[in-house]
């Protein structure tokens, strides 16, 4: 198969490795990429999201299966491009999409198909999203409806971070028309777990899970990111428990989507939250998760482009999917000042040094090369230092002892990922 891997992140990189081991595999394109995927395949210089460059690239280089990683290129429509040019894609259609596009229209299905969510409220201006909380009280989630890039959610403790929050995104316009309007949610209580599936209609096959750190800080402090870290599988969220969750947050969606003539094809995330009353969704994401991903697939023992290639035939009989029993985890090193402005052109060394490291993976996103053919910074969360072990607390020491050996003084990263996991499996 010729392939066409789209993006340019971490998730991307470590789509890029899992693909690149296929024997189905002819050549791997990836566009844009980054210096870590160019080692694998042929890097494009197309972004993500210029659907028709995409697409006349995957003519001129006869691709077979166009593989979209970010959200960008599917809420811009490119599986329904790939459909008008006879294109197979793995991911679903501009409208399908807007379960990720939208966090109103995520609401709207959830509540028509009986999914159990947090209570909510949509506004489009800033005055009654203020008298809401106001009302309300604290502690609530503030939502950007559209895109943020991972940056779009707040989880308001107090009224004056959720006033702050409010005005952030409405008034002062700090994401653009992605927050523009705004979804206001209760606070759930519990572990956040991010649940992945393959889907094809109505019919839905388990991938597995991780769990993600998104706060910037320590202890789970500062402001949310696209996640700095992650670890899998999760701590008291086994496979077991994971089907039943599907049967809960995945299934109904799936069948509600059907009805509405809208059904969704590709891979779908499930944010959710363990509560004490049982999971409940937080968002969807419409495709693999960032550093989810890269957690997940160093554990993936089968063979990820006949899989990919099967849901784009919509033929999830022929999905294959099976994992090693250790531990990983994923540290991000993301470049100083994110998630606000990030400090780029630091250039970072001893990535190869880091591995060769016992089962330690460095899976780059936000890099370039330089003028000199040094790897550079370019972006906000810049490596994934990824290891696997026998335990997590093996991964965990095999991580942190790899990025101590990346040199690159503008790099930061948390010291705890993992940490309430193994405190948990305590």
């Amino acid at each position: 198969m010729r392939v066409l891997l789209v993006g340019s992140g971490g998730r991307e990189h470590a789509m890029a490795t899992a693909i690149a081991r296929s024997p189905l595999l002819d050549s791997l394109f990836i566009a844009p990429g980054n210096p870590g995927t160019a080692a694998l395949g042929t890097n494009c210089d197309i972004r993500a999201d210029d659907v028709p460059g995409l697409i006349a690239l995957a003519k001129r280089e006869r691709i077979d299966l166009i593989i979209p990683g970010p959200e960008a290129p599917l809420v811009a429509g490119i599986a329904d491009a790939c459909a008008q040019a006879g294109i197979a894609c793995a991911g679903p259609t501009q409208a399908a999409a807007a379960l990720e596009g939208s966090k109103t229209f995520t609401k709207e299905v959830c509540d028509a198909a009986g999914i159990p969510t947090a209570r909510w409220a949509r506004f489009d201006a800033a005055g009654p999203a203020l008298d809401y909380v106001r009302r309300h009280g604290a502690p609530v989630v503030v939502k950007a409806d559209g895109l943020a890039a991972g940056k779009g959610v707040v989880v308001a403790l107090n009224l004056a971070q959720a006033e702050q929050a409010i005005t952030d995104m409405m008034t002062e316009g700090t994401l653009g028309q992605a927050g523009q309007s705004v979804v206001i949610e209760d606070c759930l209580m519990g572990d956040e777990v991010s649940l992945f599936a393959f889907c094809a209609g109505e019919t839905a096959v388990l991938i597995g899970a991780a769990q993600d750190h998104k706060r910037i800080g320590d202890n789970d402090t500062g402001p949310n990111t696209g996640g700095m870290g992650a670890v899998s599988p999760p701590a008291g969220f086994d496979r077991a428990r994971q089907e039943a969750a599907l049967d809960v947050l995945v299934r109904p969606m799936l069948r509600e989507m059907a009805r509405r003539g809208t059904p969704f094809t590709g891979i779908i995330f499930a944010g959710l939250m363990l509560t004490q009353d049982g999971p409940q969704l937080i968002e969807y994401n419409v495709r693999l998760g960032d550093p989810e991903a890269q957690a997940l697939l160093i554990r993936l023992q089968s063979d990820l482009l006949a899989a990919l290639a099967a849901v784009a035939a919509g033929r999830l009989d022929r999905t294959d999917i099976r994992f090693s029993t250790q531990s990983s985890i994923s540290v991000v090193m993301a470049a100083r000042g994110y998630p606000g402005k990030p400090v780029t052109g630091g250039v970072i060394r001893n990535i190869e040094a880091a591995e060769a490291l016992s089962d330690v993976h460095v899976f780059q996103a936000g890099t370039k090369l330089d003028s000199r053919g040094e790897i550079v910074a370019a972006g906000g969360r810049v490596l994934s230092v990824c290891a696997t072990g026998d335990t997590l607390a093996q991964a965990r020491e095999r991580a942190y002892a790899a990025v101590k050996v990346i040199d690159w003084p503008d790099g930061i990263y948390r010291h705890d990922i993992g940490q309430r996991a193994l405190s948990a499996r305590d």
